[in-house]
C-alpha cells in the first residue's frame, strides 16, 4: 500500500508512545459520557481540545469550565480551539479568542484549526504563534492543517495535523518525504469513518507515516453534528490496543 514508504521504514519500531489528541467533543451537556470518560486513569491522552462555540464563545460557560478543570486535575493538557479559517480571519480576532480561552478556561495551549498550508501565509502564522506563546506560558501549539503543509510550518509549532479526513482517503494516503526528518511526536492524524475491522490497519498507517498523536473514530461527517462530536463506538478497544500511560 502507498503508506509503506522507504522513508518511514524505521519509525514503526522506534518505541514512540502513541496517544490520543481529542479534536473536541460536543458540549459537556450534550456529551457528558465522552467528557467523563477522558478522566479515566490510564487513558493515553496527549491533549484534549475545548471548543465551546467555534472558539471560546461569547461568555464563560460553567459546564465547559468544570470539564476543563476536571481534565487539568487529572493531568491532561487542555487546548483552546481557534479558527484560522484558512487564513481569512484577521490576526486580532484570533488573538482575542485566544485571550478569552486563557482568561476563562486557563488553557494549556491552542489548536489553530483550518490553518493555511501555503508558504505565503507562513510569516503571518509565525506571528500568530509567537503571540499565542506570549499569552500562555509554556503553551502547546498545534497547527490544524489537515494536510501536509509547506515544510516551514514544522518550526512554528509543537505539532502539525497533517491528515484530517475520512478513512476512504487515509487508507491510500502518502506521507510527505520531508516529515521523515522529524520525530513522530511532531505529527497528528485525525481520521473518521474507520470501521472496527480496519482499526489495526489504521494504527499501522499512523506508525508507518510517523504520527504519534491520533484520533480514529467510526463516526462520520454525515448527518447531524461533526465526526468528532461523539466518542467512537470502539473506544475501549482502541484504548486497549494503544495501551496505558499519559504522555508528557
Amino acid at each position: 500500500m502507498s503508506y509503506v514508504t522507504s522513508t518511514r521504514a524505521g519509525i514503526a519500531s522506534t518505541g514512540v508512545r502513541t496517544g490520543f489528541g481529542i479534536p473536541g467533543y460536543a458540549h459537556p451537556l450534550v456529551a457528558p459520557t465522552e467528557w467523563n470518560e477522558l478522566t479515566r486513569p490510564g487513558t493515553p491522552l496527549h491533549w484534549v481540545v475545548l471548543n465551546v462555540s467555534d472558539g471560546p464563545g461569547t461568555r464563560p460557560d460553567p459546564h465547559c469550565l468544570e470539564a476543563a478543570g476536571r481534565l487539568r486535575n487529572a493531568g491532561v493538557r487542555v487546548l483552546g480551539h481557534l479558527d484560522a479559517a484558512s487564513g481569512s480571519r484577521n490576526f486580532g480576532e484570533v488573538i482575542s479568542d485566544a485571550q478569552r480561552h486563557v482568561d476563562w478556561y486557563q488553557v494549556d495551549g491552542f489548536l489553530l484549526d483550518r490553518c493555511p498550508t501555503d508558504g505565503v501565509s507562513l510569516p503571518e502564522i509565525r506571528r500568530t504563534v509567537a503571540t499565542l506563546r506570549a499569552l500562555c506560558e509554556d503553551a502547546h501549539i498545534v497547527l490544524g492543517h489537515g494536510a501536509h503543509p509547506h515544510p516551514g510550518y514544522v518550526d512554528c509549532a509543537d505539532q502539525l495535523v497533517t491528515f484530517s479526513g475520512p478513512w476512504s482517503d487515509y487508507r491510500w494516503s502518502q506521507v510527505a518525504e520531508w516529515t521523515a526528518e522529524h520525530p513522530p511526536e511532531r505529527f497528528c492524524h485525525f481520521v473518521h469513518g474507520v470501521p472496527l475491522p480496519h482499526l489495526e490497519e489504521a494504527l499501522r498507517i499512523a506508525r508507518w507515516q510517523g504520527a504519534a498523536t491520533i484520533y480514529f473514530t467510526d463516526c462520520t461527517d454525515q448527518g447531524h453534528g461533526g465526526p468528532w462530536d461523539a466518542m467512537p463506538g470502539y473506544w475501549d478497544e482502541i484504548v486497549s490496543r494503544i495501551g496505558t500511560g499519559v504522555s508528557e
